[in-house]
């Protein structure tokens, strides 16, 4: 007896079903799974923040202040300020601040500028000038410049340690 085409019809909605509804299982099982993966990866970036608040601005003396865990100088002359970096350029050691006897006067990129320090490197023996420029030492370049401001909620000097400036850069407080 030959099938007609009647009687194929209940079976081919059948498969069909069954198709669909293992597809939607299988659909299912795997959004629980990329879900449950993707739980076990927090949303959180644990590198260290590039805009560090580092006090009130009466805070910082005339002259120079250390700030070991931002490995930063920050300087102050009146109500003008300007931060150095502390990480000598060759390997990432930490420059050391030596007083100058006599303070010079100099002038950077057309800014005048009161040198009171220059650094060392402990590691290799790099020089810098207190501008940072390099004067001797294996180091490859001048110790960075960061950009300074001044945080408007709460007044405290704000350093973007991923700003780059020139040495040109000063921040004046009214």
């Amino acid at each position: 007896m030959a099938e007609t085409p009647k009687d194929s019809a209940p079976k081919d909605r059948r498969e069909f079903l069954w198709k669909l509804g293992t597809g939607a299982g299988v659909v299912a099982i795997a959004a629980q799974t990329v879900a449950s993966l993707r739980s076990l990866v927090p949303n959180v970036s644990y590198d260290a923040p590039t805009t560090v608040k580092v006090g009130l601005p009466d805070e910082f003396p005339d002259g120079l202040k250390f700030l070991p865990d931002e490995r930063l100088f920050v300087f102050r002359e009146g109500k003008t300020f300007h931060a150095i970096s502390a990480v000598c350029t060759h390997l990432g050691c930490t420059v050391r601040a030596e007083a100058l006897s006599q303070p010079e006067d100099t002038t950077i990129e057309g800014q005048r500028l009161r040198l009171t320090h220059r650094f060392s490197c402990p590691c290799h023996g790099s020089r810098y000038r207190g501008d940072g420029a390099a004067v001797s030492g294996p180091a490859p370049k001048a110790l960075a410049w960061y950009h300074l401001s001044v945080s408007p909620d709460d007044g405290q000097l704000t350093v973007d340690l991923a700003r780059e400036v020139g040495q040109d850069f000063r921040l004046t407080l009214a």
